[in-house]
């Protein structure tokens, strides 16, 4: 514990040393390239280089102590066409990610549904991340992109800045991860969205199902490998009203999605008995949906100069299809307070709670199994989940996030111990 501590501690005094406030102007760690990024952006090329890094700490919980990290590199290239190429409203994007490292859940057997470390996952390889090319019409009325995307920028779209993954980007893909595929997994897709006004806007997409989009073997290449299932299909309304007299932003989204692949029952066997008894094999269901909201909204604001400064509330919740969904809903509620001093106006604490759900009708088979003498298995229900953070905004380039997670009945069972880890996530943008 002392030492895992101490190496926390380290990192974020270094993370607020005399050498980065040497930098603070900069809006990068290597800053402008002599003039030489600026050329390129007036010119329509913008690259961008992340580096993400995770560290976590099991001060309790898990069968032993570790202290693990992992990390992400996003390498990324943003081509607005029309400066380069005279394709009024066109834009073209590709990155590429690294992940590295060890994840804490699993090396401390935490037991846990949701990560503690939400960078780590999908293979520890490289990966095309995003290949696609976005065009505009009527003056932005009409939004089309195509090529290799991921589900999560467009739909159910959320921000990352807790590191437990019950309260880490787009909700879906954290609990039917098998075939809603989160960054940094990409699928052949197109989007189409219609922004009818400044409040309101519609999308629809279409993505290949095809779980060979999830291995490791030639990831970084947009291949197209074989052993595609179906179609996923998803719908989006999105409102963007401004609340009250200071006109405070908000953000609500209301989705439904259904895939067109064939998929196992969790419970039925062939004949619609409890499978886990007869021993046959699960029927299979055609196709699999749900749906979900995403709500935003700023509840005051700190300084009338930087309407950015001030409190957010935010609620996600996903339903998924409890025939084919081994969990079946999520909730989480959280706040942000962007600025909360006026010295660290940058600043930002962040503070969550979530419940992710085993389906009813798995822990229904659990039980059966121990009914018959042929467990005993943990018959599981949800597990909750608690984030606090204090996001340090060091440089323009710079954030160091220390984090104190807790997850209790982790893996939806109290087989398992109540876990507490201390954590940092830290971002450079280079």
């Amino acid at each position: 514990m002392r030492k895992a501590t101490s190496l926390l501690l380290v990192m974020v005094i270094a993370s607020s040393g005399n050498a980065i406030a040497d930098d603070a102007k900069k809006q990068r760690l290597t800053g402008n390239w002599g003039g030489f990024r600026t050329d390129l952006e007036q010119s329509g090329v913008d690259l961008e280089l992340n580096y993400t890094t995770e560290t976590a700490y099991n001060a309790a919980g898990g069968s032993s102590h570790h202290t693990r990290y992992t990390d992400q590199w996003a390498f990324s290239g943003d081509f607005n066409l029309d400066r380069l190429l005279g394709f009024p409203d066109a834009e073209f994007k590709i990155t590429i990610t690294d992940r590295n490292g060890r994840n804490l859940s699993d090396d401390a057997h935490l037991g846990t549904l949701q990560q503690v470390q939400e960078v780590f996952g999908r293979g520890q390889t490289w990966r095309l991340t995003q290949f696609w090319y976005d065009q505009k019409y009527f003056s932005g009325l009409v939004d089309w992109k195509i090529g290799r995307l991921t589900m999560g920028e467009d739909f159910a779209a959320f921000s990352c800045e807790f590191q437990n993954l019950t309260f880490c980007g787009s909700q879906p893909g954290n609990i039917v991860g098998d075939y809603w595929f989160n960054w940094p997994v990409s699928q052949w897709a197109t989007r189409l969205k219609f922004n009818v006004d400044d409040a309101v806007s519609m999308q629809v997409g279409a993505y290949q199902v095809n779980p060979g989009f999830l291995e490791t073997e030639d990831a970084a290449l947009p291949n197209n490998p074989s052993g595609t299932t179906g179609v996923m299909v998803p719908l989006e309304v999105e409102w963007s009203p401004q609340v009250g007299e200071e006109r405070l932003p908000g953000s609500y989204k209301f989705g439904i999605w259904y895939d067109t692949s064939k998929a196992n029952d969790v419970f039925d066997d062939i004949n619609g008995d409890p499978a886990v008894l007869t021993g046959l094999p699960f029927e299979q269901r055609h196709g699999r949906y749900g749906a979900y909201i995403n709500f935003e909204q700023q509840l005051a604001r700190f300084d009338v100069d930087d309407p950015s400064r001030g409190v957010s509330l935010f609620l996600n919740a996903t339903f998924a299809d409890r025939r084919t969904a081994t969990l079946d809903n999520q909730v989480a509620l959280g706040v942000f307070c962007k600025g909360p001093f006026d010295l660290r106006p940058q600043d930002e604490i962040g503070l969550a709670v979530g419940r992710t759900h085993v389906n009813s009708r798995v822990a229904d088979g659990e039980r059966l199994l121990n009914e018959a003498g042929l467990g005993p298995v943990d018959v599981q229900d949800a597990e909750y989940a608690v984030e606090l953070y204090y996001g340090v905004q060091a440089t323009d380039w710079l954030v160091a996030r220390p984090n104190l997670q807790f997850v209790g009945n982790p893996g939806g069972t109290g087989h398992n111990k109540d876990v507490v880890v201390i954590g940092l996530k830290t971002s450079i943008d280079f």
